[in-house]
């Protein structure tokens, strides 16, 4: 992990609530995919300083691929359906290093 980097990875989930009928994270699930990622990451002792941050963010401008999230600092994006996939993004990515390729945007 580089020295200024206060997390090693930082994750924001798109939830954006879009009203004019186009589509939007949070009509595809994006709050609980968010809190499952966050119980997660808490229960496997792997959030805090020099750890992983799960965020909420706001429009991310990727909700027609979504539901989205990006993880840096590598700025890998992500789309995903269910919390076994969010559990396999954690798990390969987050905790392993690695890509999802089956679920980049």
């Amino acid at each position: 992990m580089s020295d200024n980097l206060y997390f090693k990875k930082h994750v924001f989930f798109c939830l954006n609530d879009r009203d004019d009928g186009r589509q939007c994270c949070a009509k595809n699930g994006a709050q609980a995919a968010q809190e499952h990622a966050k119980r997660r990451i808490k229960q496997l002792d792997m959030n805090g300083e020099g750890k992983i941050r799960i965020n909420k963010a706001g429009c991310l401008d990727r909700c027609e691929q979504g539901p989205v999230l990006v993880v840096y600092p590598q700025g890998t994006w992500y789309t995903y359906v269910d919390q076994s996939d969010i559990d396999e993004i954690i798990d390969v990515d987050l905790i392993g290093g690695g890509v999802v390729e089956r679920l980049k945007v």
